[in-house]
């Protein structure tokens, strides 16, 4: 099967295999539907398609939660656990506070210094986002074959402030910050140092390993200014699956359509190299640290004056068009379905190399 198409018949059949990754939207649909209807009165926000946490009445104030494994990346896995989790709450106007983890050693390379070195990355990353480490559980497991670190991190907004992928509006313009693929190109320079030095040396390895935090993982900063500009009706964080994913979930979860265009989006010039060397697209590569922002025409140039005021590169890649028109890509004059990928290009990447 071509990597830029989808059929919801893949996980359609019971007793099929299901592809690495996110388990299907078709599914998870169907999953969502049956078995997550909140009969709580509380709930402001819960389980669905492109919802990047759930939100919880509590008093005068609303808790958000979200929880969110790390399974790709070993070397700087602490900051990735709480970094990747924080990008959701901003993403719905909220304040991370509190997190737990869940640290899932194998047995063969667990030490005392790599449990120490991991607790050291989570501090100093809890300590930068003023966020509290306040509980979770590590257990050594024949279960993983790496670390894993599964993070639940808890914030609180006020209950007006509360935005998600769902409020985009027809007509709203569709920011990016930053630009593709910034946590692709961090977890490959991890992953594949030794490669990645031989073919471009030393420094450009190095650059690449700074992805992580310049431009960096956290969307927070450009989350809170895009907020405080006024007229954000939806936000969303491109993880798993690239920008093609997120796209696709916010059209699902707002019911618009989308209209990109190719030129528009921000390719990182080390992430089109990687991308070339080892056949990935840039459009469906983990694209963490890059944020897409819906808002209101009429905000549409203080949003991008106040964000490149405060250094965050943004640019206008499209608009929200009716559901009709689903999620469209304009190249070179001509309308296409924007490319969509069965699973993340890097998970596939990854899996293809084990499998040699």
């Amino acid at each position: 099967m071509n990597r830029e198409t989808w059929s919801p018949s893949r996980s359609g059949a019971t007793g099929s295999s299901l592809p690495l990754g996110k388990v299907p939207v078709d599914l998870l649909r169907h999953l969502l539907a049956r078995f997550a209807k909140s009969r709580d009165s509380r709930v402001v926000v819960g389980a669905g398609i492109g919802l990047d946490a759930a939100a919880i009445r509590i008093g005068s104030r609303v808790l958000v939660a979200k929880t969110d494994p790390i399974t790709l990346v070993a070397d700087e896995i602490g900051a990735y656990a709480l970094l990747i989790n924080a990008n959701d709450l901003a993403t719905m106007g909220a304040t991370p506070r509190w997190f737990l983890a869940t640290v899932l050693l194998p047995p063969r390379s667990a030490t005392t210094s790599s449990v120490t070195r991991l607790f050291a990355q989570l501090q100093a990353t809890c300590r930068r986002l003023h966020v509290t480490l306040c509980g979770g559980h590590s257990e050594i497991t024949d279960a993983v074959t790496r670390p894993v670190v599964v993070g639940c991190l808890l914030g609180e907004c006020a209950p007006g402030t509360i935005v998600t992928a769902a409020g985009a509006r027809v007509g709203d313009a569709v920011l990016l910050t930053k630009g593709l693929a910034i946590e692709g190109v961090s977890i490959l320079a991890r992953e594949r140092a030794v490669e990645i030095r031989r073919r471009h040396g030393r420094r450009f390895l190095d650059q690449c390993r700074r992805y992580l935090t310049k431009p960096g993982l956290s969307v927070l900063k450009e989350a809170q200014v895009a907020m405080a500009a006024g007229g954000v009706h939806a936000m969303h964080d491109p993880t798993e699956g690239g920008l093609s994913s997120a796209l696709y979930e916010l059209a699902e979860a707002a019911n618009v359509g989308l209209k990109v265009e190719a030129d528009a989006i921000q390719i990182l010039p080390e992430a089109a190299r990687l991308c070339s060397d080892f056949d990935l697209s840039p459009l469906g590569i983990l694209a963490s640290g890059a944020l897409l922002i819906c808002v209101d025409p009429a905000y549409e140039k203080r949003t991008l004056v106040r964000l490149r005021a405060a250094r965050i590169p943004v640019t206008q890649i499209g608009t929200v068009v009716p559901r009709r028109n689903s999620v469209t890509l304009i190249e070179n004059g001509r309308a296409r379905a924007f490319p969509r990928f069965v699973v993340d290009e890097l998970a596939r990447f990854f899996e293809q190399s084990r499998a040699r």
